[in-house]
């Protein structure tokens, strides 16, 4: 039977930051991952994809982002960055090796068990790192089985070669769906439109040439309100009325609702030029038309759907306390949770970086991973 003092469950930057800094501690672990290759989720994403958070506050546990890689990192450059970290650390990677559940070892309530079709893998720790964006989530709308053109999860969107000359609708307006909108805008296709059913908050990526990273770091210390006001403000001075291009005035705010806003990276610009449509929340679907909540109908050959994901988390665990009713941990990222021996890393939602988050929450986890095996030998 496989065995590791500590399994990791999930190889992307979370899981990888989490054993960078238990090896740093002398914790030695092994990453089960169920990609084919390291960074392979990453590698699939769309080809115009670059970080938002910058060089300096990306880096993983002990091992900062070398100067050689830009400022905000391009898919690949971050693919090739998680590649090298794990080299740096000497990582035991297992790729190709899906966990199709974790759960207590019965004789052992202190022992942890990740199964998989190759062998179940014992540890006295088991970290869960998969995370928040790990099910794709395709609405099902009224009329998606008749609908006769290319209905995507925005996951399958690569580039917009195959969409140029097309009519097409892209749902959702988070950052995946703004950039997707824009990328296509840009490349040739006829005609793009957004459809948004909560209007976001959208902030400029460099407010005054400063990374709005910094900014959101800066501004966390204060109470939301005044933060949110502050954002509102720069947002305002910065982008302009967003109201006058087709734009609701958002339904919430960053730092009241702890929401990660909208970062602009093009999509305001496109807005401006008109090569991007705003459209209500789409309804409804027919064989050619997509139908909005405000009855308007118009058609479109393709339709990508940019429409979250869920964690899965619920059908990996066997243990179901230590959840939400999101499907998310109940305990922060890094801390020990109500089961003895098992631990979550990178379900952070937060103003300050995902990344940023990762590496603070995986230096908590190993200092606690730590005293945890140290009280149970």
């Amino acid at each position: 039977m496989p065995q590791s003092t500590v399994v990791i469950v999930g190889g992307g930057a979370s899981g990888l930051s989490a054993a960078g800094a238990l090896e740093w501690r002398g914790i030695k672990t092994v990453i089960l991952e169920e990609d084919d290759q390291l960074g392979g989720t990453w590698a699939r994403r769309y080809d115009r994809l670059h970080l938002h958070t910058v060089r300096g506050f990306s880096g993983l546990a002990h091992y900062s982002i070398p100067r050689r890689y830009s400022k905000y990192l391009s898919r690949e450059e971050f693919v090739a960055y998680l590649a090298e970290y794990a080299t740096h650390f000497n990582l035991r990677v297992v790729t190709g090796c899906p966990v199709r559940k974790v759960r207590t070892e019965p004789a052992t309530p202190s022992s942890w068990v990740a199964a998989t079709a190759s062998g179940d893998w014992h540890c006295r720790v088991v970290v869960i790192a998969t995370g928040q964006y790990r099910i794709p989530i395709l609405p099902k709308w009224d009329g998606r089985a008749t609908y006769r053109g290319d209905l995507v999860h925005s996951s399958c969107y690569t580039n917009a070669l195959p969409y140029v000359g097309k009519r097409v609708l892209v749902v959702g307006a988070g950052n995946s769906g703004t950039e997707i909108a824009t990328d296509l805008a840009e490349h040739g296709v006829a005609f793009v439109a957004l459809s948004i059913r909560t209007p976001p908050p959208i902030v400029p990526r460099d407010p005054f040439g400063m990374p709005v990273q910094r900014t959101g770091i800066m501004l966390s210390v204060l109470p939301p309100a005044i933060a949110d006001r502050l954002a509102r403000l720069t947002a305002r001075m910065v982008l302009g009325d967003l109201t006058r291009l087709g734009l609701q005035t958002p339904k919430w705010m960053p730092y009241s609702a702890r929401r990660v806003p909208v970062i602009d990276v093009g999509f305001v610009s496109a807005l401006k030029q008109g090569l991007v449509q705003v459209r209500p929340a789409l309804a409804r679907l027919t064989a050619t038309d997509a139908v909005f909540e405000d009855g308007s109908a118009e058609p479109f050959d393709a339709i990508i759907a940019a429409t979250g994901f869920s964690t899965g988390l619920n059908e990996l665990l066997e243990t179901k306390d230590v959840l939400n009713d999101s499907d998310e941990p109940v305990d922060l990222s890094g801390e020990p949770t109500g089961r003895p021996g098992i631990f979550f890393i990178g379900y952070t939602h937060s103003l300050r970086g995902h990344l940023f988050e990762a590496n603070l929450a995986s230096r908590r986890l190993a200092r606690n991973v730590e005293c945890y095996l140290q009280r149970t030998v």
